[in-house]
């Protein structure tokens, strides 16, 4: 019904920013809100951030304290593309990230909520 796509990862020095990409496509009209999820070697998936997909709520967004303030999660519905702007990266925040959409409202801080899931693109902070 729905594809993610994720994009923009690679390999960076502690302190650099990334912008991560995840497109979607097919029926996108079905989505209702967005978020991004990473994992590390070892550890559990953690929730990063999250976003409505609906236009007229763009400041409806919610980040995990590890990130706030150095993460901005943002939409295009033109394009059908939710973004993440990572600044101040740290080494710590290297993982897979990957990008999830729901068909409803909910606890937008745990996986099982989000139907929708994209492969994952690898990003890796060094010191």
């Amino acid at each position: 019904q729905v594809q993610l796509v994720e994009s923009g990862g690679g390999l960076v020095q502690a302190g650099d920013s990334l912008r991560l990409s995840c497109a979607a496509s097919g029926r996108t009209s079905s989505v209702f809100s967005t978020a991004w999820f990473r994992q590390a070697p070892g550890k559990e998936r953690e929730f990063v951030a999250r976003i409505a997909w609906y236009t007229w709520n763009d400041g409806n967004t919610f980040y995990a304290d590890s990130v706030k303030g150095r993460f901005t999660v943002s939409r295009d519905n033109a394009n059908n593309t939710m973004y993440l702007q990572m600044n101040a990266l740290k080494p710590e925040d290297t993982a897979v990230y990957v990008c999830a959409g729901s068909s409803r409202s909910g606890n937008y801080k745990y996986p099982e909520l989000y139907s929708y899931w994209g492969q994952g693109t690898q990003v890796t902070v060094s010191s």
